[in-house]
């Protein structure tokens, strides 16, 4: 009974951020400013990518505790997506200061709702295969920060030498046990460094060291003990942070003039550069619950199953002659046919045609 309510209680105590922005770059035309990526039905025709991670997480929190940071453009659409979300939890940020300003300005809002919760950080676009290890993760993590007072992060195990991610340097790998937990979860290890996103002959050696992780850009942090980084680390946000929580009800109106001056003092600048990389009690737990933050159209290769052509097909009928690798989406069920193509992105809306190589898919935003 004891442990029932100790589970009960951190339950009620741990509080979730979804951040929910974005540019809607890197998936248009299927995506716009207005709908980026985690409002599309991208993998399942049922829910957007922010309804399958609400529902994800709320067996670690109840609904009061889940919320959303996004911004007015996006804030109409959030809310249409998530209706059993409590209006006040979704946050506006007035301006976009990256995601220091962001997590730091949601960390005081949440601090007032929920005093001395513990909050996790994640993305509402990301695709998790083993939902039940991921959410025995999250738990392991909760418990870390609370108890070593800490900035927990989860660190996703390379399979391949991926450019296109951050990683993370942990110590010997050796000391990355397995936790006590009985799905066998390693526990949290130190955070040497935060890596840039490397070339190609790096990130092989990254993957063959055995030393690195990819950057989840999840994290795990009692309020209290981030917003005192925040006061050691970046004491100019941390200065804004407390003129905005002086605002009190007002923080949370994001036409309040006072508030939008606020903003404007903040510096973009990451939470990865502004606090994890300094902060000297950074974790991490070593991951494998099959993540996938789904960042360009070839990222899908690792989501659907593929023809007989090795061309992935959504959403319409294709006919291919002498064309194979490919990634066919449409939305309007037009017949599309492919003659000697082969390695490309082709993307059909009522109001635009992309047709790109899949090595270019990571620059859509060149041409919007």
């Amino acid at each position: 009974m004891a442990e029932k309510i100790l589970n009960f209680r951190a339950k009620n105590s741990t509080t979730i951020l979804i951040m929910a922005g974005g540019s809607g770059e890197r998936f248009w035309p299927l995506s716009t400013k207005e709908r980026p990526k985690q409002l599309l039905r991208l993998i399942d025709p049922e829910k957007s990518l922010i309804q399958m991670t609400v529902g994800r997480v709320t067996p670690l929190a109840p609904i009061s505790n889940i919320y959303i940071a996004t911004n007015a453009i996006q804030a109409p659409a959030v809310k249409e997506e998530l209706p059993e979300l409590p209006e006040e939890n979704i946050i506006i940020e007035p301006a976009f200061k990256d995601t220091a300003a962001a997590i730091g300005f949601a960390s005081i809002i949440i601090e007032r709702a929920n005093p001395g919760s513990t909050m996790v950080v994640l993305a509402s676009d990301h695709l998790i295969k083993d939902e039940a290890k991921f959410r025995s993760t999250i738990e392991l993590a909760v418990e870390t920060a609370n108890r070593e007072e800490a900035i927990v992060t989860l660190g996703i195990k390379p399979s391949y030498a991926e450019t296109g991610y951050g990683y993370l340097e942990i110590e010997n790998p050796s000391s990355a046990q397995q936790s006590t937990r009985e799905e066998q979860i390693p526990a949290p290890v130190k955070v040497i460094r935060f890596c840039e996103k490397p070339a190609a002959p790096l990130a092989a050696q990254y993957l063959k060291g055995g030393r690195h992780l990819w950057n989840s850009g999840m994290f795990i942090f009692k309020t209290s003990v981030m917003l005192d980084a925040f006061r050691h680390l970046l004491p100019n946000h941390h200065q804004s942070l407390m003129k905005i929580r002086d605002l009190k009800d007002e923080m949370r109106n994001p036409n309040n003039q006072e508030l939008k001056n606020i903003f404007t003092t903040f510096e973009k600048i990451s939470i990865d550069y502004g606090i994890m990389e300094q902060f000297k009690n950074t974790l991490v737990i070593p991951s494998d619950f099959g993540w996938n933050d789904i960042g360009s159209y070839p990222a899908l290769e690792e989501v659907f199953e593929v023809n007989v052509n090795n061309t992935i097909v959504k959403g319409t009928t294709t006919k291919e002659l002498k064309s194979a690798n490919n990634i066919v989406i449409s939305t309007t069920g037009k017949k599309i046919s492919l003659l000697g193509v082969n390695n490309m992105v082709v993307v059909e809306t009522p109001t635009d045609i992309l047709i790109c190589s899949k090595e270019e898919a990571q620059n859509i935003k060149k041409i919007i």
